[in-house]
């Protein structure tokens, strides 16, 4: 699948949303600029008696929240990283434990530099290194050895979250470290912009506050298991998280072998809009529209893209292409459900049947997916 998008680096909103900022990479400068909250420090490596900012052995009085429960269940998992680069500012972002040997992050926090350092709350820094990163997933594990006793591993949830579901964001904003928001599950299957003009799918929209220097943080519910990977978000209250599904099927790839191969169908995709549906003469404005076939890709010869174009309300859209209603038994009335069955269902070399419409008309076609190609 190959549907429009934005630059790795941005790594922005879903499908039909305006400006939000990458919630990691948080750039550091020479100094602590305590205006505006940035605790920042540009030295070569990190200074090993920086203060942790979470209040590690603090006795706190008073009655807690519910989020003080999932925060001190949780915290001692997450972990501050920075990342060094002898060209460029170093940059943080945070991370967390899925066992005593591995940390998840995101891939365009650890593809800042070439140095990696990580803090569990109350020790000092520690260099690590990379086990493996997916660019299209925008994942990422790190390799750690003696982790911490207090240090415990978060766990996955077991299925996707309701929307509505109440999520508390853990992770380290401006350099501020062990710092917590909450807020609730406002979408699911999202799609995500990602690099070289593939999406990610099966994404988490949150209206918990992220900022820069939470990308790779945990996206928890109120037991403390994690929804999802933050990797964008900082306006409008708007903010996105990969998927606990499609994590769990990544980050064990990227333990063993380094990186994943995402299944590619070679196609470059729309929803069906009410535009798409008057110019294709569609009785509804539902369905995936192939704007294009890759050539010498898996769809090559057996799905259409578009052949011609035609004006609708003012807007040039394409025409003759088909409509994609359904993969296998899993009906696909968005772009996003499409995404969503291909990453979390369909490994390489699987052989779909994909049902059609085409010149007025409903029929079946097989496509043996192929491995996305390397990145640019």
């Amino acid at each position: 699948m190959d549907p429009d998008g934005l630059s790795r680096r941005r790594l922005l909103a879903a499908v039909g949303l305006g400006a939000a900022g990458t919630a990691g990479c948080q750039s550091l400068t020479t100094s602590t600029n305590q205006s505006n909250g940035t605790d920042t420090d540009a030295s070569r490596a990190p200074s090993p008696d920086r203060p942790s900012e979470t209040g590690a052995g603090v006795d706190h009085e008073g009655e807690g929240s519910v989020y003080t429960e999932v925060y001190d269940n949780v915290a001692d998992g997450v972990v501050s990283i920075e990342v060094y680069d002898d060209t460029t500012r170093p940059s943080s972002g945070s991370g967390f434990l899925i066992d005593g040997n591995y940390i998840v992050t995101n891939e365009h926090v650890v593809d800042a530099g070439d140095t990696v350092y990580v803090r569990y709350v109350g020790t000092d820094w520690r260099e690590v290194s990379v086990a493996g990163t997916d660019v299209y997933s925008d994942l990422a594990v790190i390799d750690v050895e003696n982790t911490p006793d207090a240090s415990d591993p978060l766990t996955w949830v077991n299925s996707r979250p309701a929307i509505g579901t109440r999520v508390v964001a853990i992770g380290n904003p401006f350099g501020l470290s062990g710092s917590v928001s909450e807020g609730i599950v406002s979408g699911v299957d999202r799609t995500l912009r990602g690099a070289n003009n593939f999406s990610i799918a099966a994404g988490i929209q949150t209206d918990a506050a992220v900022n820069p220097g939470n990308s790779g943080g945990p996206l928890v519910d109120l037991d403390g298991n994690v929804v999802g990977v933050i990797n964008s978000g900082g306006g409008d209250n708007v903010g996105f998280a990969i998927s606990a599904q499609l994590a769990q099927r990544v980050i064990p790839a990227l333990i063993e072998d380094g990186s994943y191969d995402h299944p590619y169908m070679g196609v470059g995709l729309s929803n069906v809009s009410p535009v798409i549906a008057e110019a294709n003469d569609l009785e509804q404005a539902s369905g995936v529209y192939i704007n294009s076939v890759r050539s010498d890709g898996p769809s090559d010869g057996v799905l259409e893209g578009s052949t011609g174009t035609a004006r609708v309300d003012g807007v040039e859209v394409g025409t003759g292409g088909d409509v994609v209603r359904r993969l296998d038994d899993t009906p696909t009335p968005t772009r996003q459900d499409l995404a969503a069955y291909l990453a979390l269902e369909t490994s390489p070399g699987d052989t779909l049947s994909v049902t059609v419409q085409r010149d007025g008309g409903r029929q079946t076609v097989e496509i043996t997916l192929g491995t996305r190609p390397e990145p640019r």
